[in-house]
């Protein structure tokens, strides 16, 4: 259906406000709203999604009868944000929705504020997942997500005395209405228990996995609506349960903490996001999760095919494929093996044949920590079946490495999926490469990298596996939904087609010397940092000018991202104002904001770090001309819907080499922000597409990172930077440490450190003159406005539309029709 087709009758105001009346008294039994309008809502998001049932049976349906080929998209995160606003402007009844909340005495946006962010992601790689599920829908791509329904999320962050807190995220308190259970289609899975070996009559080795603690994945199926097309696809997440949930004997015995033991077992699996892994405990917990998603996704795809199909799997792989959204689930890769094998009888190389020409394995990282290593002792203790299959692949996988590279046992020591030592490993991305037919990095730079660093002797083997396919975010959230002004003003200048073909934004180029277009765009800009000032101040109790200029960094702390640098810029400016060194300065507020994952020491000082620095600035009577900080506790998609259609500056500055690609960049730029970076991620993209006279860079290039560390002394270039120097000894001398003496040394420490990876000390003074130079801009506001209005013309190639057509026609359907 095209967006200029007439809604079918369900879609009316009058037949919208039917049913929520309806919804609203006798599904959920109310007769007035109440002190809140949860119920209200609830009933709204019923209503909503029986408009996209019937188009939800029809798209399966579809795909039933048209026997196209699947994709099975597994991902650990899936971070979608509010489902309601996506679910409106994609089935395009906002306004008639609008109409019917009327009579309540509401508006629309009071009932979308009540509905909480779903707590199934942290950062870049969920909503990444979010963004492509969208546009899977839209291109009408027969693509079903996988994930796990995390009870509570990662967390909730707080911030207590400067530092961060984690809180439970109770995301699913009044449950989720857009969610439907489908208990028939649980399926087990396996921890634990031993392995029975013996051969057959025929002489072949036939392996059962006995006494085993199972656990049941239970699926809750969720809507994904395409962009006004009647296609709605699925997103099903697992719920961990026991298998018994309560064990009545031993609870009228009156052991009732052992009645239930198993029923906390289980529901640990899918309790919270990447629980802490500093215990082994943490470890095991994390492990069981991956092997959880992995093993009820498959079982769900190999039931699906078996009903269509028997026992035949001989064209399974031509008609199914997994794409393994990073190295958490390339645990998928064994499990295949094992349930073609043990549950579907087929041998060795059959199952090997159909196994490595359906998976695909997408690498996000470039970092070592983040590559998913398991000792083996722990993984044979959890997944001794699975261990047993890893073992064999590793060794008719080495039996190839020798052959090609007869004698090399480094070489063969380096590739092996089981690295040697005292506590032997099994790597995972390495298992994700042999078993895989495509492996692609997410931009050219991390590809680039990934095949001439970290992956080049699987590179030198298999060089037709390896691709890049630069990310993209879904411009239907991050522009049309969450910037209003500027979509209008878009739209009204060349037409609506852009929502779907973002490459038709180039059409704004001519608009960038119009002084007309160029006020109007300024004054949505205006209203933007409005709205974000209000955020702040609501969530920080922090004023912003939303005429100073709006610096922002939100996004996961990391010391490669180096919100520690950001933050020494912070402190360097506070120095010049205190010397009344204020010539050419532009006033500025600084919004920082992301989470430190919970056992990331590192990571939770540099909040303190930010936060304590916010509360000296923000006090000083010097700086209330100039400096405004605030740290915005808990960011999340809701946040980011807000910020990005009002921020001026974009802060993408990674220590080159690390950022795989980043999507947070894209988002700012897609709105209007001007981006000061290094050549690192998709960074490199941006620029090529906007070019350098619209983009602030600075830093050493991943090259030359690598040639700094080889003798890197930070301190020689704080010797030699009077303003680096400046802003060590406030550190040192404690102007930030708010009674708590020392607290920061480590930090201090870090930085002068000879060994330190992440350039701090040595992109110091390219980052403040890149800052200066942005300042600078910006007090010319024509030539701001003409930069900001280039961004946004040249972002179209950022859509995650681009970059799902070119999976599916360079990794789904490379050798198929769709």
């Amino acid at each position: 259906m095209s967006e200029n087709m007439p809604h079918t009758p369900l879609d009316s105001a009058e037949a919208i406000s039917r049913d929520l009346r309806r919804h609203f008294e006798i599904t959920l039994g109310r007769d007035e709203i109440g002190e809140s309008h949860h119920y209200l809502y609830t009933a709204l998001a019923i209503t909503v999604r029986d408009r996209m049932i019937g188009r939800w049976r029809a798209t399966r349906e579809r795909y039933r009868k048209e026997k196209v080929k699947r994709v099975s998209y597994l991902s650990m995160e899936f971070l979608m944000g509010r489902t309601l606003t996506n679910a409106l402007l994609n089935l395009h009844i906002a306004d008639e929705v609008r109409e019917a909340v009327k009579a309540y005495s509401c508006r629309l946006e009071q009932l979308e504020s009540e509905e909480a962010d779903a707590g199934l992601g942290n950062g870049g790689l969920g909503r990444l997942a979010a963004c492509f599920l969208d546009s899977c829908a839209t291109l009408e791509i027969p693509v079903t997500g996988y994930g796990i329904r995390y009870e509570y999320g990662m967390f909730r962050q707080t911030i207590e005395d400067g530092n961060q807190v984690e809180q439970p995220d109770p995301w699913l308190r009044y449950g989720n209405p857009w969610e439907i259970e489908s208990p028939d289609a649980s399926r087990r899975v396996k921890f634990f228990g031993r392995l029975e070996k013996q051969h057959d009559e025929a002489g072949e080795l036939q392996v059962r996995w006995v006494d085993t603690l199972d656990v049941l994945a239970v699926p809750y199926d969720l809507p994904i609506p395409g962009y006004r097309n009647d296609t709605v696809n699925t997103l099903r997440l697992w719920k961990s349960e026991a298998t018994d949930v309560f064990n009545l004997e031993e609870f009228n015995a009156g052991s009732y903490t052992d009645a239930v033991a198993a029923k906390n077992l289980a529901e640990q699996i899918t309790m919270v996001l990447y629980p802490n892994d500093a215990s082994e405990a943490g470890k095991e917990l994390r492990l069981r999760q991956q092997y959880f998603l992995a093993s009820a996704s498959l079982q769900d795809v190999i039931w699906r095919w078996s009903r269509d199909h028997g026992a035949d799997f001989n064209a399974f792989a031509e008609k199914c494929v997994f794409q393994l959204n990073d190295t958490h689930p390339t645990v998928a890769i064994a499990e295949l093996m094992r349930q073609l094998m043990d549950e579907q009888g087929l041998g060795w190389n059959e199952a090997w044949e159909v196994t490595t020409n359906c998976m695909a394995y997408t690498n996000h990282t470039l970092l070592p920590e983040a590559l998913e290593v398991w000792q083996v002792g722990l993984f044979e203790q959890l997944l001794p079946r699975l261990l047993d299959i890893v073992h064999e692949i590793n060794a008719r996988f080495l039996a190839e490495v020798e052959k090609r590279w007869p004698g090399d046992s480094d070489r063969r020591e380096r590739m092996s999926i089981i690295g040697s030592g005292d506590r032997p490993v099994v790597r995972m991305a390495y298992l994700g490469i042999v078993g895989s037919f495509s492996v692609n990095g997410v931009s050219a730079l991390h590809s680039d990298l990934l095949t001439r660093t970290l992956f080049r002797d699987f590179f030198e083997l298999w060089p037709e596996k390896f691709n890049s396919k630069t990310n993209g975010v879904t411009p239907r959230r991050w522009l049309a939904h969450c910037n209003h002004g500027l979509s209008n003003l878009i739209t009204e200048s060349i037409g609506d087609g852009w929502i779907r073909e973002l490459d038709e934004l180039e059409g704004l180029r001519e608009y960038a010397e119009d002084g007309e277009f160029a006020r109007r765009f300024m004054t949505v800009r205006r209203g933007n940092k409005e709205r974000l000032a209000e955020l702040v101040r609501r969530e920080c109790e922090i004023e912003f000018d939303p005429g100073w200029l709006f610096d922002v960094q939100v996004k996961r702390i990391h010391e490669y991202k180096r919100q520690l640098l950001n933050v020494l810029h912070i402190i360097h400016l506070y120095n010049r104002i205190l010397r009344g060194d204020t010539a050419g300065l532009q006033p500025r507020c600084f919004l920082i904001g992301g989470k430190a994952a919970p056992g990331y020491v590192m990571a939770k000082r540099i909040i303190k770090l930010i936060n304590n620095v916010a509360a000296v600035v923000n006090r000083e009577t010097a700086c209330e001309d100039w400096l405004r900080v605030a740290f915005l506790p808990d960011y999340r998609v809701t946040s980011m819907e807000v910020i990005c259609p009002g921020t001026d500056l974009s802060e993408q500055i990674s220590t080159a080499g690390n950022e795989a690609s980043g999507t947070g960049n894209m988002k700012f730029m897609m709105n209007g922000a001007v981006t000061i970076g290094t050549l690192d991620g998709a960074n490199i993209e941006i620029l090529e597409a906007v070019g350098k006279e619209n983009f602030f860079l600075f830093g050493l290039t991943a090259s030359e990172v690598r040639e700094a560390r080889l003798a890197y002394s930070p301190d020689e270039i704080i010797a030699g930077d009077s303003d680096l120097a400046q802003v060590m000894n406030l550190l040192r001398s404690g102007s930030f440490d708010l009674g708590e003496p020392g607290q920061f040394q480590d930090i201090i420490a870090a930085i002068r450190s000879p060994h330190e990876p992440w350039m701090t000390a040595a992109d110091f003074r390219g980052y403040v003159d890149a800052q200066e130079r942005a300042g600078a801009a910006y007090a010319d506001k024509s030539r701001w406005s003409r930069m900001s209005i280039l961004n946004v013309a040249s972002s179209g190639r950022f859509s995650s539309d681009r970059t799902i057509r070119d999976y599916r026609d360079g990794i789904w359907y490379a050798d198929n029709e769709t």
